[in-house]
């Protein structure tokens, strides 16, 4: 056995044993041992419930999005070329659009409306209320979008999105291995012209991105080489000034991230120690005050419930939740 083969070996076995050390058929305990407070800010997350497994068998679930007015929650399964709608309810799991142009991010614009990554198609698009497909963006000056990868919306009704290109890699996550025709940039779309502006352009893969709660403050992941994730001060609303080190994501890398009311940065941690795949939660300073650990590698997450005080987390081929005391700081 060569050393390649030998380490792919012991990171399948590592894998495999956190993946077995929770059976989520069987009920939880409490307080949950994988709600970690690292600092008393986070503490009175701990006791507040368990996690749980919504539902599982995806290939690679990401982009969740809650919808309060239905109660649902939809996210892709980009390998399966889908997305995927769990009813809080019943708790059913249904199929939402397939095929979804192998679909990755998600959000709602401010009066409701999905907004969408796409990366076969390489673009933006919104869903209107009679279910026709809006194309936001495709292009930037005349040459096509790599794959649009995250995507928020401001309260001015701007829409940021990353496109860091992972879609187009290979064949897995979309129909086919295509080049990139544009640098990995940071986009805003003016609400009022709809004209795109590269806000930050120095990014290796920019990757999830969140406001903080007065929109003042804008962080960005950076999952590439440099692991990590950034903020940027937001000048009037429309550029992006400093972008500083607000976090390092250590031996692995974070992809998904929100905002609490508090001003907490939670983000997804994995493709490192399988022992710290799951969730991080950081004080607006920086400071790493709470964990979630998770059995599988974690992608992307959003807060949601009627209260939006319930974290899903999109995680490999599951979606899990908490209740937390924490509340999400995204619209709608």
């Amino acid at each position: 056995m060569d050393r390649r083969t030998f380490l792919s070996a012991a990171v399948a076995t590592a894998a495999a044993a956190a993946a077995a050390a929770r059976d989520f058929e069987h009920p939880a305990h409490y307080p949950d041992p994988d709600i970690v407070a690292l600092d008393p800010r986070f503490a009175f997350n701990v006791n507040t419930g368990a996690i749980e497994r919504l539902t599982t068998g995806c290939r690679w679930c990401e982009g969740p999005v809650y919808f309060r007015d239905l109660r649902c929650l939809v996210w892709s399964d980009i390998p399966n070329d889908r997305m995927m709608r769990w009813n809080e309810g019943d708790g059913s799991v249904s199929v939402f659009r397939q095929p979804s142009n192998y679909a990755n991010g998600n959000t709602r614009d401010n009066v409701g409306r999905l907004l969408t990554c796409e990366h076969d198609t390489r673009r933006v698009t919104r869903t209107e209320y009679d279910g026709s497909i809006t194309v936001i963006m495709d292009k930037y000056q005349g040459k096509p979008l790599n794959a649009p990868n995250d995507v928020i919306v401001s309260s001015d009704g701007a829409i940021w999105f990353t496109d860091p290109g992972y879609g187009i890699l290979s064949n897995y996550e979309s129909g086919a291995k295509r080049p990139f025709e544009l640098p990995t940039n940071v986009y805003r779309v003016d609400p009022h012209s709809g004209k795109a502006a590269v806000v930050a352009d120095d990014f290796n893969r920019p990757n999830g991105l969140a406001f903080s709660p007065d929109e003042k403050r804008l962080y960005v992941v950076d999952s590439g080489s440099h692991a990590h994730i950034r903020v940027f001060d937001v000048a009037n609303g429309a550029k992006l000034t400093g972008g500083k080190v607000f976090a390092e994501s250590g031996a692995g890398n974070s992809d998904g991230i929100r905002t609490d009311m508090s001003g907490n940065v939670w983000c997804t941690q994995g493709w490192g120690d399988p022992k710290d795949d799951g969730v991080r939660c950081y004080a607006p300073e920086g400071t790493l005050i709470g964990k979630i650990h998770l059995p599988e590698t974690t992608a992307n997450l959003c807060f949601g419930g009627p209260k939006k005080n319930r974290l899903f987390i999109c995680a490999s081929t599951s979606v899990y939740a908490v209740y937390l005391n924490d509340v999400g700081a995204q619209t709608p």
